[in-house]
């Protein structure tokens, strides 16, 4: 269990989720985690859910914790640390999991050297199921990659990489959650359309996703071997498959990763 105490500025969907996950995890104890956010009835909700400690302001979590987490939006980061930019010490760590917001631009806007890490997570984190990239910037060592790995692998699976890649990261993993539950809806709908219950059609969908996400996950295989091990000769799956293929499936997934990632190029350029 970490000794060290971690801040969260900003308590929405994914600043919840991080706490839950550390304290689910039993990674840190309640009293040891430190929120702040405008929203005094989410802070008053979570402190009473998770019994973590409140701050009365984004300047007394940087004055009492270790480690920062900002989790507000691309738009909001540069106040918040023209807020904090003179407080933070060498000795904290600075965790941004703000879109489009780049590791020196960060940096940039500190007055000491402070080590700074950038995360982009995905939405299944609120269910320990996210999948999180971590950038390191300038100062981050040893300590702080584990300290940050520690946490988000809290919520789910992590990966280090260069920021170079965080936009194609952004482009699949990032929008990816929202390509699978369009998958879902579609599939629960052509359930629907040969007669299934609605309940029934989207148990089946999202239950059939989940568990061939995690045949490729601990099998090891291919995907595509996979796919070939459910297709028979001339049975129902290789029917399936060339409908999908007729209709561009692939090709559509493949150009919504490339639309994505294009927008957070542009993004990231406007920030």
């Amino acid at each position: 269990m970490l000794e060290d105490k971690i801040g969260f500025i900003g308590a929405g969907v994914m600043g919840e989720a991080l706490m839950r996950g550390v304290l689910v995890s039993k990674l840190a104890s309640p009293k040891n985690i430190l929120a702040y956010d405008p929203d005094s009835n989410k802070l008053s909700r979570l402190a009473k859910e998770l019994k973590i400690a409140l701050a009365k302001s984004n300047r007394e979590v940087v004055n009492l914790v270790r480690a920062v987490i900002l989790a507000v939006k691309p738009d909001i980061i540069p106040l918040v640390l023209k807020e904090i930019g003179s407080l933070l010490k060498p000795s904290q760590l600075i965790i941004s999991i703000a879109a489009g917001v780049t590791l020196k631009e960060i940096e940039g806007r500190l007055k000491a050297e402070v080590p700074v890490i950038r995360v982009m997570p995905n939405t299944p984190c609120q269910v320990q199921e996210g999948m999180s990239a971590i950038c390191l910037g300038r100062g981050c060592g040893e300590k702080e990659r584990r300290l940050a790995e520690s946490i988000f692998a809290s919520v789910g699976k992590v990966i280090v990489v260069e920021e170079k890649l965080i936009n194609a990261i952004t482009g699949l993993s990032g929008s990816g959650p929202a390509y699978v539950f369009l998958m879902i809806e579609a599939l629960s709908d052509a359930g629907v359309m040969v007669g299934l219950p609605r309940k029934i059609a989207q148990t089946l969908s999202a239950q059939t996703v989940f568990g061939s996400a995690k045949m490729v996950l601990t099998s090891g295989k291919h995907p595509a071997q996979l796919k070939d091990n459910v297709a028979s000769p001339g049975g129902t799956t290789i029917a399936g498959i060339h409908a999908l293929e007729k209709e561009g499936f692939r090709a559509g997934l493949i150009n919504a990763v490339l639309a994505a990632v294009k927008r957070a190029k542009e993004l990231e350029e406007q920030s």
